[in-house]
């Protein structure tokens, strides 16, 4: 015979309080109404039962899913997991569950994703994958949809963003490179469709010339993508160049590794003739040869930061939240990917010219 689901009533009748007292100690919200040894027993009594609560009741009570969508670019990409944990744990605190989507870094897509989440009545949206001008997102958000954008943000402040200091990164990078004598820097530059690659190049245009470390345009390439195919490209289009340069700065740490295996398998060596720097401090660019000296971002305490903004706007959808945007301190993390330049431009000379011992 199939089991009957424990409901409500069995466990209030089980700890002897009302049925209220157990729908209130049993949700987040309301949890603190309650006193600790009454929440206690009910918490007992719902695992002794076996009681789950029906989701779609509640759905068609209070027209609330207690479920989020959350858009990442590109799952692969390793800053992107410990953010959706920070999602994840920020929300679970407060009885939510996440759904999780990948773009592969596809506009159309990202548009497709977005609205079938908002239609299948996802509660709110943490959105990693905003272009600057993104039409989806600032629509959503006019009809009300709850939305914060992390790690990016778009150019429409009305919309809430947890994001790092990319200005203060950039500038902490020049200076260290400056301090090590480099002058001649390459800007591998992300898109400039993307807040990230758009506010790391306008950093690296403002804090150069204030260094010492010239803004020269035939040393900034843009790459089309923030993976490493795209850093190999666009460090073999440095190299076509036969710019005189001994450093490189990249958007992001995958741009860096792959601007060091196009170097390398130009014959330059980094960081012996260039050095290069990366932006994240993803996992494991520690553990590369050489290990990569670049920006760490707080990709846990980004996620988790979005989640509680998140929370503030779904909390309360009778009144207008004014927007926030967070920005989020980052640190300079120096490894064996920098040191001072060589006596002569080994990129400018061209990797024949290099002398072998």
């Amino acid at each position: 015979m199939r089991k009957r689901r424990a409901t409500l009533k069995d466990v209030a009748e089980l700890v002897g309080v009302h049925v209220s007292t157990v729908s209130r100690a049993l949700n987040p919200e309301t949890r603190h109404l309650i006193t600790a040894s009454i929440a206690q027993k009910i918490a007992a009594a719902s695992r002794a039962l076996d009681y789950r609560p029906n989701s779609a009741a509640y759905s068609l009570r209070t027209n609330r899913t207690r479920i989020i969508g959350v858009v990442v670019p590109d799952i692969t990409n390793s800053i992107f997991p410990p953010i959706i944990r920070g999602v994840e744990d920020a929300l679970a605190e407060h009885g939510y569950a996440t759904l999780v989507i990948n773009t592969d870094g596809r506009t159309e897509r990202e548009a497709t994703v977005i609205e079938a989440l908002a239609s299948r009545g996802v509660d709110g949206l943490v959105v990693a994958s905003v272009e600057r001008d993104d039409h989806t997102v600032r629509q959503l958000a006019a009809f009300g949809t709850a939305i914060v954008t992390v790690n990016r943000r778009i150019d429409d402040l009305s919309i809430s963003s947890v994001t790092n200091d990319e200005e203060d990164g950039v500038r902490m990078m020049l200076t260290h490179l400056a301090s090590l004598g480099h002058k001649n820097i390459v800007s591998l530059a992300g898109s400039q469709n993307f807040s990230t690659g758009q506010r790391r190049q306008t950093a690296f245009l403002d804090h150069a010339g204030k260094v010492g470390i010239s803004t020269d345009p035939s040393l900034t390439v843009f790459s089309n993508g923030f993976n490493e195919n795209a850093g190999e490209r666009c460090m073999e289009e440095v190299l076509a160049r036969r710019t005189d340069f001994t450093a490189v700065l990249c958007a992001n740490d995958r741009l860096a590794i792959g601007a060091i295996a196009a170097l390398r398998r130009g014959g330059l060596l980094c960081p012996t003739d260039i050095s290069v720097t990366g932006f994240n401090d993803m996992a494991m660019v520690d553990r590369i040869d050489p290990p990569l000296t670049t920006i760490r971002i707080q990709q846990h305490r980004v996620g988790y930061a979005a989640a509680e903004l998140l929370y503030e706007q779904m909390r309360d959808r009778t009144r207008t939240h004014a927007p926030r945007h967070v920005i989020m301190p980052v640190e300079l993390v120096v490894r064996g990917s920098t040191a001072p330049p060589p006596r002569t431009s080994a990129a400018a000379a061209g990797p024949r010219a290099r002398v072998r011992v």
